[in-house]
């Protein structure tokens, strides 16, 4: 969740770690710091707020250190303060560290560590592995690092530096992200490799449990006992530019904007040329695929939202019973899953704590586990059976919004997929979905290209100041209207709430009186007639109908007070198309209140936290 820079080089670094806080900022940031060993003694600032708080005072830090840490917070113990923000110090003053994650024992720890005469001057858990290593010291910070990190427990990342020895920096991590850039005569440490791009491309991702000691002219990987261990570096083919806004005024928009080009990298090469669907590295063999009699389903937020529109086209063309399920509540349960089973996790950054945890579930319940992610190292695609990636690139607003798009893509190739290695749909139809499925990212960007944002931004506008909006969709387009409301929610802040249409009638049309508006996705599909009947139903109760409809659906005009037309498709693809006014709506109602779309209170990128 908070965002982790380190720099050890020939330049002076406090600028190199305050431009890399800039990037990470989307991580977290309700405060930040920042500490360099300057002379062999630490100078540290801390700020409360956004990173333009720590820019007003960053000249009061001298710029002639070549070693140092920072860190974007979001809470998690203790409220946002100069005291609890990142980075910690211990008692003597001699080590500084950042930390992402939660130390789950360190109440325990802190207890001990105050009894054995620690004293403590933050509320965080995170104080906690500065006194510990600290207490194993023994002119070694690597084996402190590693002494520390054996007695804790929880997810977490953190970063070590000492003025005994201020030329390292070590790292190390447990289920939480950590990325090392390589450069000339200098090397970096990062929670995302956006806080480097501008410097370097090489990378290293670590594994879990390996300790990191990085120095001006080395890095160097062990395990905790301290045996050195291989890795190979890599090429990121991210640029810099894929990191800035690129003449759009939020990150949010340009990202809408460029789903058309996520929709045709995430397609690219996984359609032969006759028309069939070819997934590589999915762990599965044919075999497995046809002895298969369930499919499980986990995530969180906007990529669960993406599992239902999953949900629906395997059950449809792979014909096999799907359960879908927020991690958060699955990792809790006892689900009656096995070798017939296969577990599919979605995360977009393949951190997600509470997917992981389901993840781990599902693989010591003997089921096959594919993780649907967009960053290659990441945690999930280590501890997944296969993987299917959805290169929808670097996003950097944090509500998701290209990434969605993708994941929707991903399970869909993934249904036609599985459903062509059980027999069970024609090839010929086949070839027509796929078809179809070509054309979507030409439908997408001329949608955005032919001034429809206009309408939509007229009619976020009037309804800016409504206080309340009820989603209203069946079927395919119920996972739509659900991601519908909760980008409202997110980025808005007004309340919203998204429903089965036919579940109106149940609780919800409570909810209505004269001019409340509903939006209805209303996209051609079986299912439309009846959704007809729900529009008749709230305009009854003198609502205003927002309705997302496919072209060419004159008729709908007559009902509703507003209409969202988008590219006629087919039904299961529909929500590649009608997601997206939707996630503008959103957007305009946001910036006509004046509201930061891009760093949307109390939410952050990554929920490496449970």
């Amino acid at each position: 969740m908070c965002g982790i820079v380190g720099y050890a080089g020939d330049r002076p670094c406090r600028d190199i770690l305050f431009r890399g806080l800039r990037k990470l900022e989307y991580r977290g940031y309700d405060s930040a710091g920042i500490s360099v060993i300057t002379e062999g003694q630490f100078d540290l600032l801390h700020s409360v707020g956004n990173l333009d708080r720590l820019e007003e005072i960053l000249n009061q830090m001298p710029n002639q250190s070549h070693l140092g840490i920072a860190h974007t917070r979001w809470a998690t113990h203790g409220r946002p303060s100069n005291e609890n923000a990142h980075p910690h110090l211990d008692c003597t003053g001699r080590f500084a560290i950042v930390l992402n994650g939660i130390v789950e024992n360190y109440l325990a720890l802190r207890e001990q560590l105050q009894g054995e005469g620690h004293e403590f001057t933050s509320e965080t858990d995170a104080e906690v592995v500065a006194h510990l290593i600290e207490r194993a010291f023994r002119g070694d910070l690597r084996e402190a690092a590693a002494e520390a990190f054996r007695q804790m427990e929880g997810h977490f990342t953190y970063v070590a530096i000492t003025t005994e020895d201020p030329e390292t920096m070590v790292a190390v991590r447990k289920e939480t992200p950590l990325v090392i850039g390589l450069g000339e005569k200098e090397n970096f440490l990062a929670s995302a490799v956006t806080a480097f791009l501008s410097e370097t491309r090489t990378v290293i991702f670590p594994d879990d449990a390996e300790l990191v000691t990085v120095t001006r002219d080395s890095v160097v990987i062990t395990d905790l006992d301290g045996n050195v261990i291989e890795r190979q570096a890599e090429e990121v083919d991210w640029d810099e530019d894929a990191a800035e806004k690129g003449g759009y005024e939020t990150f949010m928009l340009k990202e809408i904007n460029e789903q058309p080009t996520a929709l045709a990298d995430t397609l690219a090469e996984r359609v032969t040329h006759e028309g069939r669907v070819e997934l590589e590295g999915l762990g599965l063999e044919d075999g497995d695929i046809r002895r298969l009699r369930q499919v499980i389903i986990v995530a969180c937020g906007t990529s669960h939202h993406a599992g239902l529109v999953g949900k629906y086209a395997l059950e449809k063309w792979a014909r096999l019973p799907v359960e879908i399920d927020v991690a958060s509540e699955f990792r809790y349960r006892d689900p009656v899953i096995g070798p017939d089973t296969l577990t599919i996790a979605i995360t977009q950054s393949g951190e997600t704590a509470d997917t992981l945890a389901a993840m781990r579930l599902a693989r010591q319940a003997g089921s096959k586990v594919l993780a649907i992610t967009n960053i290659v190292g990441s945690q999930a695609t280590r501890e997944a059976d296969g993987v299917l990636f959805t290169r929808a690139g670097l996003e950097i607003g944090v509500a998701a919004t290209k990434t969605f798009e993708a994941q929707v893509l991903a399970v869909i190739l993934l249904a036609l997929y599985l459903a062509e290695v059980r027999g069970h749909l024609a090839d010929e139809y086949v070839k027509q979905l796929t078809e179809e499925i070509r054309r979507v990212p030409t439908m997408l960007n001329g949608y955005l290209e032919d001034g429809r944002l206009a309408q939509i931004e007229a009619v976020a506008t009037r309804y800016a100041k409504e206080r309340f909006f009820l989603y209203l969709g069946r079927n395919i387009g119920l996972p739509v209207c659900m991601e519908g409301a909760l980008k409202l929610k997110e980025i808005s802040y007004i309340p919203s709430e998204s429903y089965a249409a036919g579940e109106m009638k149940h609780g919800p049309i409570a909810l209505l009186d004269e001019g409340s508006p509903v939006v209805v996705v209303a996209t051609d599909g079986h299912t439309y007639e009846k959704l007809i009947s729900n529009i008749q139903e709230v305009k009854a109760r003198g609502a205003h109908v927002i309705a997302v409809a496919s072209e060419g659906n004159k008729a709908i005009a007559d009902m509703a007070d507003e209409v969202f037309y988008v590219p006629k498709t087919d039904e299961v693809l529909s929500p590649l198309l009608a997601t997206v006014p939707l996630q503008l709506f959103a957007y305009y109602v946001a910036t006509a209140n004046g509201e930061s779309v891009d760093q949307p209170r109390n939410l952050a990128k990554t929920v490496t936290v449970e």
